[in-house]
């Protein structure tokens, strides 16, 4: 557990040193809501997020949300996030994938999630995303799905 939290950092560090004059870190705050299906139970989510962004392109986030399912699951993800850069557009389409505990009735739980979305600006700084998620939630003795669909609000400071 040492040797992947060392590494985790270490590869902080190397992304937040600036490689040229154009590099420059952000920080992003917001919250996001949606619709999330887990385990075959359909539920609304809602929680706080942030990330860093590294370079314009590379950022590194954490979210925290709250499940209307049963036993009301509390997820805490963390996750590598990538933005494509779209000559003329200010629309920012991204693809991330990471890591999450989960935390409900017999848990923690642990899971993989992959997704991605797009962020729309909406005044200086201002984004509201619509993203999608999915992965494996690995629960005792069993695999159980997890999907959602989301949207929020996102300020770049």
């Amino acid at each position: 557990m040492k040797t992947i939290t060392a590494f985790l950092c270490f590869t902080v560090l190397l992304l937040a040193v600036p490689g040229s004059s154009e590099a420059q870190t952000h920080w992003v705050a917001g919250g996001k809501m949606g619709l999330s299906l887990l385990d075959g139970t359909a539920g609304f989510q809602i929680g706080p997020m942030g990330e860093v962004i590294f370079n314009k392109n590379l950022a590194v986030g954490s979210e925290f949300t709250i499940n209307t399912q049963s036993g009301t699951p509390v997820n805490w993800a963390n996750y590598f996030k990538y933005y494509f850069t779209v000559p003329g557009s200010k629309i920012k389409p991204y693809a991330d994938a990471g890591f999450s505990l989960w935390f409900y009735t017999g848990g923690p739980y642990f899971s993989i999630l992959f997704g991605g979305g797009a962020q729309f600006p909406v005044a200086k700084n201002l984004y509201i995303p619509a993203d999608l998620q999915l992965g494996p939630v690995f629960a005792t003795g069993t695999t159980v799905f997890y999907f959602a669909i989301t949207t929020g609000i996102r300020y770049e400071i």
